[in-house]
């Protein structure tokens, strides 16, 4: 296409978060409605992406490339498959709710003091401004078919994250908004220290690799389809050990995104002092980027060393879908609930994807696409939740579902998705993720499904504890149901989650041929089934 539609959809919500961080102060109301056209318009165009993909055609399409830094042999190249088609739309489709669903998150406080003194400058354009420019370095890392620039966007990222956590944090904290802000700080800090950290290792092995590609090819590259081509043809080979070691650099720096235990301890911090919609955005949308990684850069460009890997990494994600689980059983707090929950999900994504099976894969990218929207249904409605009752303790409710119907429905329906119900989109995603474990590794399959079973009494104890049962609280006795916005910004989500659980042939359509390109880069195929001997009859 002569039109940079890729681009196109990247650029818009980065100039639109210029354009409300330029907003007058005393224009608040117009810079959430900038910022919302903005999202929509990105959507728009997402949609384009998501028509214009043709799903018979080749790897990747939409393909854009020019000179950037040529004497060391960077280009921005950008183009999309299947899976990142489908994890842009994704994107593009989440940041309206999580605009719409903030829209009286970032308020100047006019009695602010102290440590709350700073968010009286300008806070709603910064807020929304951020959230714009989170989804334009996503949208671009998703789309990145050069290492370089997939780094760039990779890490810069982190730096609207940082401030959307610490300066726009979660105020419903029960020791107080001066414990509050140390809290917010900290995770703020955590959240970037971890992910720098693995940037930094990344780096490396992102320096690596262009050595590796210039001393073999005629000049160094950062290009992915370069580099996959140069090694199908041999004329690039890479030693064993340099092959792991860079497979490592990079995987670490995706696990700590992911996040993949034990690399996961930034991430009930940072979506405990977030707002709703900014815990939202970390998880359903940021930290995808990291798995989406592994299966681009990792498998993609060090085949031998993910097979050499996958039996660490297998591990790794189990513990992750077992530890994550049983801690969101005993949380207090509803928002670190749906942190660990999140932990253990990321495990079925990371053990779908180092399955090595069309079907574990198709399920690991339809994971992150259904867990996004049902983690954004579930955390946005708790959110409503947490500014009525200014808490986010388990133990400050009670009876909710007798004073407010519509609002402890919508939360159990999410609360549903999140144990992967059938009937609902996760459902899909995770049973082919356990029929794509089963048919290579069985006893990884098995200890997978205890997630399962754990999902279902912590979702269904945090219905209990907060939905049913009198209301002997008068917070509780005098809360509103769910007012026009709210219901507009939790309807579509539902109705999306219900709709795909039902009918997700769309995106599978799309994601299928991308992963069977996936496959063929590790040289995997699926397994033949064994089949119980038929003895001939005369």
């Amino acid at each position: 296409m002569s039109f940079p539609l890729v681009t196109a959809t990247a650029v818009l919500p980065a100039l639109g978060a210029v354009a409300t961080a330029a907003v007058p102060a005393a224009r608040r109301t117009a810079a959430k409605w900038l910022a919302l056209a903005v999202s929509l318009g990105t959507l728009v165009l997402a949609g384009w992406v998501l028509a214009a993909f043709d799903a018979g055609g080749e790897r990747y399409q939409l393909t854009e490339s020019y000179a950037w830094i040529a004497d060391f042999g960077v280009r921005y190249e950008v183009g999309v498959d299947g899976i990142a088609a489908a994890l842009i739309a994704l994107t593009a489709l989440l940041i309206p709710f999580i605009i719409a669903a903030g829209w009286h998150d970032a308020e100047p406080d006019p009695d602010g003091e102290g440590a709350d003194a700073g968010r009286r400058w300008r806070p709603t354009q910064g807020f929304f401004a951020l959230i714009l420019m989170v989804e334009a370095m996503v949208i671009i890392s998703f789309a990145a078919t050069d290492v370089f620039v997939f780094y760039i966007f990779f890490e810069a990222m982190l730096i609207p994250m940082y401030f959307l956590i610490g300066g726009f944090g979660d105020r419903a904290h029960a020791a107080g908004e001066a414990e509050g802000a140390k809290q917010r700080s900290y995770a703020a800090v955590k959240f970037l220290l971890y992910n720098l950290a693995g940037g930094l290792i990344m780096l490396a092995a992102v320096i690596g690799l262009y050595v590796v590609t210039a001393d073999q090819l005629p000049a160094g590259t950062f290009s992915l389809q370069q580099i996959a081509e140069a090694r199908a043809s041999g004329e690039l080979e890479m030693a064993t050990n340099t092959e792991r070691l860079l497979f490592l650099g990079f995987f670490l720096a995706f696990a700590v995104k992911a996040p993949l235990w034990p690399l996961h301890t930034w991430l009930p911090n940072a979506m405990g002092e977030s707002t709703a919609p900014v815990a939202v955005l970390i998880t359903a949308v940021v930290d995808k980027v990291g798995t989406f990684a592994m299966l681009r850069f990792c498998l993609g460009l060090f085949p031998e060393a993910s097979a050499w890997a996958t039996p660490v990494v297998i591990v790794l994600a189990l513990v992750s879908i077992v530890y994550g689980a049983l801690l969101a059983v005993g949380q207090r707090d509803i928002k670190r609930l749906v942190a660990y929950a999140s932990i253990s999900h990321f495990g079925f994504i990371i053990l779908g994807i180092f399955a090595m099976t069309s079907q574990g894969q198709s399920g690991a990218t339809l994971y992150m696409v259904f867990h996004g929207i049902s983690t954004a249904a579930l955390m946005l409605v708790a959110g409503f939740l947490i500014s009525r009752r200014g808490s986010r303790l388990i133990a400050d409710y009670g009876g909710v579902q007798k004073v407010a119907p519509v609002l402890a429905g919508t939360f159990l329906v999410g609360g549903l998705a999140t144990l992967s119900l059938p009937g609902l989109a996760p459902f899909v995603s995770e049973f082919l993720v356990l029929v794509g474990t089963f048919s290579r590794y069985p006893a990884a399959g098995i200890v997978a499904t205890a997630g399962i079973v754990l999902a279902a009494i912590y979702v269904l104890l945090l219905y209990q504890r907060t939905m049913t049962g009198p209301v002997d609280k008068p917070e509780i006795a005098k809360m509103p149901d769910l007012r026009p916005r709210e219901l507009a910004v939790v309807a579509p989500l539902i109705a999306l989650l219900i709709f795909l659980g039902v009918f997700p042939k769309p995106l599978t359509d799309i994601v299928n041929p991308a992963v069977e390109h996936t496959l063929s880069d590790v040289r995997e195929t699926d397994p033949e089934p064994e089949l119980p001997a038929v003895e001939a009859t005369e």
